[in-house]
């Protein structure tokens, strides 16, 4: 049998047996797997330490009949220990790694792996708002799923300006010029930081982020369960 070796993240662990595990697995170059564990839960299971939640690890896999593989070997490579010594962080990771399994495709290509790694080395640096992770998640899997806003021009194709309000038009995907608006130039910036920035870390460095970043983030709300029900 062809054993494969890849670089994977567990989004899901579901007991199987009486000491098995079935994994789902976001991998680097092989998209969304299912692989069961055997003999895991077994206090002295050689797979266990390379399948932890919030860890990226090399993982060998072989392909059998069905859609499920069947785990090797694995090791552990980087764990993000720092994201449970917060409940509220371990929280959001895991409604992170929920939001992953149900928007990711099980071919995904490479890019989905590098959005989780960037959000997961995000989480675990205590620093940085949980607020802004969630607002750079919901912008990054808009902008993979090809719903990125118009930030640059306005519902009228008139460039947007420092000293107008605008509100947010979903269908059109753009701002609307209105003075009864809720957004200033300061939410537009944010957001084309949200979907211009490889991580969110950059976002921790925003002068006064606390006073636009809800705003902010309610509408890439709004965007994602518009147009990707997650």
């Amino acid at each position: 049998m062809r054993h494969i070796v890849t670089e994977g993240i567990v989004l899901s662990r579901t007991d199987f047996g009486e000491a098995d595990r079935i994994l789902t697995i976001l991998t680097l170059d092989h998209g969304r797997i299912r692989a069961i564990a055997k003999g895991v839960r077994k206090i002295k299971s050689k797979l266990a330490g390379g399948i932890e939640l919030f860890s990226i690890n090399q993982i060998t896999f072989i392909e059998g009949k069905s859609d499920i593989y069947t785990l090797v070997s694995t090791r552990l490579d980087k764990h993000f220990r720092h994201i449970v010594t917060d409940i509220e962080r371990t929280m959001f990771g895991y409604e992170i790694l929920k939001r992953i399994n149900k928007t990711v495709e099980d071919n995904a290509g490479p890019e989905y792996f590098t959005l989780l790694t960037h959000a997961l080395q995000a989480l675990d640096q205590l620093d940085v708002p949980q607020a802004a992770i969630e607002l750079w998640l919901n912008a990054q899997l808009l902008k993979l799923a090809g719903h990125s806003p118009n930030l640059i021009t306005d519902t009228k194709d008139h460039k947007l300006v420092t000293e107008q309000n605008y509100s947010f038009d979903l269908d059109k995907m753009a701002f609307a010029d209105t003075s009864a608006g809720d957004f200033q130039s300061r939410h537009i910036k944010l957001l084309r930081l949200a979907f211009g920035l490889e991580s969110p870390v950059g976002l921790k460095y925003v002068k006064d982020i606390d006073n636009v970043l809800p705003a902010c983030l309610e509408l890439t709300k709004l965007m994602n369960n518009q147009f990707l029900h997650s």
